[in-house]
């Protein structure tokens, strides 16, 4: 027996042709040498899925239930892992490791991982087998696998950090030969780890032992290496470690160091340019800084060479100075920053005021005596908002009077919105907006401490104890803050992200967004109604993107698919270049 299906048409009175479709149940038979057909059932008055339904089991086609066609045996999240992955090897970070091998893989993962779902390596290791990337990077591993492969790693970093360099730093790349370099610091669980000591913390751990690390990036903020120094290490220390890496392994010459004025001091200046025996290099570099205050105040004295008329047309103004010879000196007023310092400084002067009023009432009414109480409750409260030096505090044991010191506020005001840029570099090659651009630029390394440290891949705490591990899980972090640069880039479409900041015509003036970044802030929805997202938040939408293990019925064996794509996650891989691979190997 056999469905037959029989066409034909018919045109009616009007002209128009109709088609038509007759489906019959028929038996086949031979009678003497022919063959004949019998109709056993007109089928054309039941619905396509019955018929075809029929059609199916005469041709010996098992039929289950819908339900029952298809199972998902595994579902784990992949578009994430996929996406960090992707780029990953579009970057040439595989190769960037080193040879291809097993630890290799699994440093990877890491590197992966702490874009993704940045955790201690337990969790990490956990959480590897609720992905794809733990199926794909790293089967059946240990934790015992894991500190081994952040160890080859570690031995790894000058080579890695060589390639980045000449990759980001040399001339074809970075033809000013400009370099920006920071440091921050993050506080250790344990007692143990030599590079732990008690220092300056920039994360407002008083008291708790931290490592130092510097980050060197190239003009745009892209992180080529780190440098983990004990807790104690001073800025001027740290930018010397930084200099002979960049020197000695990295062999670049004639690069132009931007650093903060703490960073780049007067005596790291002096010793910058010379060998050990005293002698000049063939080789200088150049370097931008910033003077202290005390040096801009000495500059704006009665007959100084920084008065404010500088500034009665424009906010820069290139000086000179015989206390700096042979550099330029780049003058900048920000009236705008101006007046927010003189309001934040008038703002923390009255709320310390407010402090101190209980205190001067109970002295007043007899509730408070003794020269050194008093003073103990006073020294409490005035230095909370950093302005205790703004007052003038007279002490007996039955009085207390606190008045503010006009003389230093007058003084701290003179300066409100002012900054001296120094350096070497001749106006031949970096005019005066260029010098100020270049330091300003400092503020990309700032974002990169942000993203490594709280936004994306939270670096803090450092839980290792090994010298060794603990360099070799801030290279992780470094290495995955690369990889977030280039993502965060790429993604600006679907994001909060700028795609492109205009350019000030007033490099001194405060940066603005772009017409089109304040759109995406206000509307929060692109032009078809999909919503704009964080970078963390695209990042969670990718992981819905699923690879499932699907069984068909009857076959012993699954087939690895994919979900369907929605249009965010489609395009998200389009912004890479790239397709959405089945699998990360």
């Amino acid at each position: 027996m056999h469905v037959a299906r029989i066409r034909s048409s018919h045109v009616d009175r009007q002209g128009r042709r109709r088609d038509y479709e007759s489906r019959y149940l028929r038996r086949t038979y031979r009678d003497g040498g022919k063959v004949r057909h019998e109709t056993l059932a007109n089928l054309s008055g039941l619905p396509e899925q019955a018929v075809d339904a029929i059609e199916a089991a005469l041709k010996g086609t098992p039929l289950v239930p819908a339900g029952q066609a298809v199972t998902i045996a595994t579902s784990l999240p992949h578009g994430h892992v996929a996406a960090v992955h992707a780029m990953a090897v579009k970057l040439g970070l595989p190769a960037l490791l080193g040879p291809a091998c097993r630890q290799r893989d699994l440093a990877l993962a890491l590197i992966v991982s702490r874009v993704v779902a940045p955790a201690s390596k337990l969790s990490t290791l956990t959480w590897w087998a609720d992905t794809t990337l733990g199926a794909d990077l790293g089967a059946a591993a240990s934790t015992g696998d894991l500190y081994a492969a952040m160890d080859w790693l570690e031995a790894r970093q000058d080579a890695i950090e060589a390639k980045l360099a000449a990759r980001h730093l040399g001339p074809e790349a970075n033809p000013a030969r400009m370099a920006l370099f920071d440091l921050s610091s993050s506080w250790l669980e344990g007692t143990h780890c030599p590079l732990a000591a008690r220092g300056y913390s920039r994360d407002g751990k008083k008291g708790r032992l931290q490592i130092e690390y510097g980050l060197l990036t190239d003009p745009a903020g892209r992180p080529v290496a780190v440098r983990v120094l004990p807790g104690d290490t001073g800025d001027p220390a740290a930018f010397t470690e930084i200099v002979t890496v960049i020197r000695d392994k990295f062999q670049l010459g004639k690069m132009v160091m931007v650093g903060d004025r703490g960073m780049i001091t007067s005596a790291r200046i002096a010793a910058l340019n010379q060998l050990e025996d005293g002698t000049a290099r063939q080789d200088p570099y150049g370097w931008i800084t910033a003077l202290r205050a005390p040096a801009i105040r000495k500059l704006m004295t009665e007959h100084g060479p920084l008065q404010m008329s500088l500034f009665d047309q424009q906010n820069l103004a290139e000086i000179t100075s015989p206390e700096f010879p042979g550099e330029r000196l780049i003058a900048c007023r920000n009236p705008v920053l101006a007046a927010d310092r003189a309001r934040t400084r008038e703002e923390l002067l009255a709320a310390t005021e407010k402090l101190l009023a209980p205190i001067i009432a109970r002295v007043q009414a007899g509730r408070l005596t003794g020269a050194g109480a008093i003073g103990m409750a006073v020294g409490k409260v005035i230095s909370k908002y950093k302005t205790g030096k703004h007052f003038t505090v007279t002490i007996t044991d039955t009085t207390l009077a606190i008045t503010r010191n006009q003389v230093q506020i007058g003084a701290e005001a003179a300066l409100d919105g002012f900054y001296v840029l120094r350096t070497p570099v001749p106006a031949s090659e970096l005019a005066a907006p260029g010098v100020v651009t270049a330091y300003k630029n400092l503020k990309y390394v700032e974002r990169d401490f942000r993203h490594i440290k709280a936004d994306d891949l939270d670096l803090r705490p450092v839980f290792h104890r090994l010298e060794e591990r603990v360099k070799a899980h801030v290279l992780i972090c470094m290495l995955a803050c690369y990889l977030t640069w280039h993502l965060r880039r790429a993604w600006a479409p679907l994001t909060f992200t700028d795609e492109n900041p205009p350019a000030p015509a007033d490099p001194v003036a405060t940066a603005t967004r772009s017409a089109r970044a304040q759109a995406k802030a206000s509307r929060q929805h692109d032009e078809t109604g999909r919503p704009y997202r964080s970078f963390r938040g695209l990042l969670s939408h990718l992981a819905t993107l699923t690879r499932n293990q699907v069984r068909f019925a009857g076959a012993p064996a699954t087939v690895p698919m994919l979900a369907e794509p929605t249009s965010h996650q489609r395009e998200a891989f389009d912004l890479l270049g790239l397709p959405i691979p089945l699998a990360l190997k």
